[in-house]
């Protein structure tokens, strides 16, 4: 192992964070946890939280809320990572999006700041179905999108909390651009119907407009102008653009990512996607 000094996750109650977070700490590696409720506190909306959690870091896994295509977002990040590297530094690790062209600034920005960097660049989260805000969609049995026919290729949180890790603890990843997915293209019906039947239970998907999705969201308590964002993003990115399968697991790992199925199986197993009167009766 490179260093035994202090990382940094932003990020650390987030799908890939929470993940990254707990794989470092099982190796000994020291490990500050980057959000609101942390201590200290961090918030990419204050820059005056950025400081503490800075001392004595050596490298940082850097994820941005809401999402790293959002406006403003490559503007906060290059000014966190001059910070960073102005503040002792060494490594930064990214995570991007996959055929987000907002993205690119931040990566860009990740880049130019003079720490060693590596990038992981993702497709669509497998765990959005149960960590995100469709879980409960998924235990009602409907999972609503704005996506039609067009396919992704989902990919797991644990393949990219492993490449994160490796990044973070090792030299053979530095300047590598990793763009991640799952290894089959499947559409929301198709990955909804890998979930149906993993659970047994008649769970389908329907398209709606953006403006329905927009609004549902702001239901489920988001701001709205975070809403917005994210319906726009979606749209977009979900429009046929990432038709195609990419080969970063593979070569940042030396193995083939993981299926979306297994992920349905084990989840299921899991007892997240239950409904009410199934946890009751447990």
């Amino acid at each position: 192992m490179a260093t035994k000094k202090t990382t940094l996750v932003l990020g650390a109650k987030g799908k890939t964070g929470s993940r990254v977070a707990e794989r470092l700490a099982a190796l000994g590696v020291p490990v500050r946890l980057g959000s609101r409720a942390a201590d200290p506190p961090f918030d990419w909306e204050d820059p005056g939280t950025w400081v503490p959690v800075l001392a004595d870091v050596d490298s940082v896994y850097i994820t941005y809320q809401p999402d790293l295509a959002f406006p403003g977002a490559a503007d906060r990040v290059r000014a966190f990572a001059e910070l960073a590297v102005a503040n002792g530094v060494r490594r930064l690790v990214l995570l991007s999006g996959r055929n987000e062209e907002g993205a690119l600034l931040g990566e860009q920005a990740v880049r130019e700041s003079g720490a060693e960097w590596t990038i992981v660049r993702s497709s669509f989260f497998a765990q959005n179905f149960s960590e995100g805000f469709w879980v409960d969609a998924v235990r009602g049995g409907v999972v609503a999108g704005t996506a039609s026919d067009v396919v992704e290729a989902f990919v797991d949180a644990d393949d990219i909390a492993e490449i994160v890790v490796e990044a973070l603890t090792g030299d053979e990843h530095v300047g590598q651009l990793y763009e991640v997915s799952g290894p089959r293209l499947l559409s929301f019906h198709d990955a909804v119907g890998e979930i149906s039947r993993a659970t047994g239970r008649d769970i389908r998907y329907v398209q709606i407009s953006p403006e329905e999705f927009e609004s549902a969201l702001v239901k489920e308590g988001l701001p709205a102008s975070e809403a917005k964002e994210l319906t726009e993003l979606f749209t977009t990115v979900l429009d046929g653009r990432s038709e195609y399968l990419s080969d970063g697991i593979r070569r940042a790992l030396g193995r083939e990512p993981r299926d979306f199925a297994d992920y349905a199986r084990d989840t299921a197993v899991s007892g997240v996607w239950l409904v009410a009167t199934e946890e009751d009766a447990r």
